[in-house]
């Protein structure tokens, strides 16, 4: 995909996250909340960093050795967000709601510009860190006999948890094939037979 491409589709999934009517759709129910906005918000900010040009994002890489810098700033910012009030307040605030858009885009931003720099080991730490926190949240969500988020439904909470505990699983397998596939014999050096 091009520069100009992968711009035009950060914008345009941007514009479908927080424009009505598809932000109301999308922020009525938990599960299309965190399941589908919150990562649509993280995709479209590393597409719209994907074309930034190189002076603009060289500054940024000398802060962000390995990654590591960008990648602890995205584990904070997905960690806000899975906290209920914070969730509440991002629908019936509007303040709350772009500080929402704005940091899950920087977020996706960083994402994008600290993946490769992180390598394996570092990669396979973060995404070891988010599964846990995902996974951990998605059991809360399950176990509590009472709604956490006063806007969402105690049965949404429910089925949410669900949803998180399956992407903490997916996902970690998603980038374990992507792995094998692109790099084939890297998990064996890396982590060893």
């Amino acid at each position: 995909m091009k520069s100009n491409q992968r711009l035009l589709a950060g914008l345009m999934i941007t514009v479908a996250a927080c424009l009505p009517p598809t932000r109301g759709w999308l922020e009525s129910d938990m599960t299309r909340h965190m399941l589908l906005q919150l990562p649509a918000l993280l995709l479209a900010g590393a597409l719209l960093a994907s074309g930034l040009p190189r002076k603009i994002t060289r500054p940024v890489a000398a802060c962000n050795a390995h990654g590591t810098t960008g990648l602890l700033f995205v584990l904070l910012v997905l960690s806000f967000w899975m906290i209920p009030r914070a969730l509440d307040e991002a629908v019936l605030t509007p303040a709350m709601a772009l500080a929402k858009f704005s940091s899950l885009l920087a977020a996706g931003a960083a994402l994008q510009q600290s993946w490769r720099p992180a390598g394996t080991i570092v990669q396979l730490f973060f995404i070891g860190n988010w599964a846990a926190m995902n996974a951990t949240i998605g059991l809360l969500y399950q176990q509590v006999p009472s709604r956490l988020c006063n806007v969402y439904l105690l049965d949404d909470q429910q089925f949410t948890g669900k949803g998180l505990v399956v992407l903490s699983v997916l996902l970690p397998v998603a980038w374990v094939a992507s792995l094998r596939w692109q790099q084939p014999g890297v998990l064996s050096t890396t982590i060893g037979d």
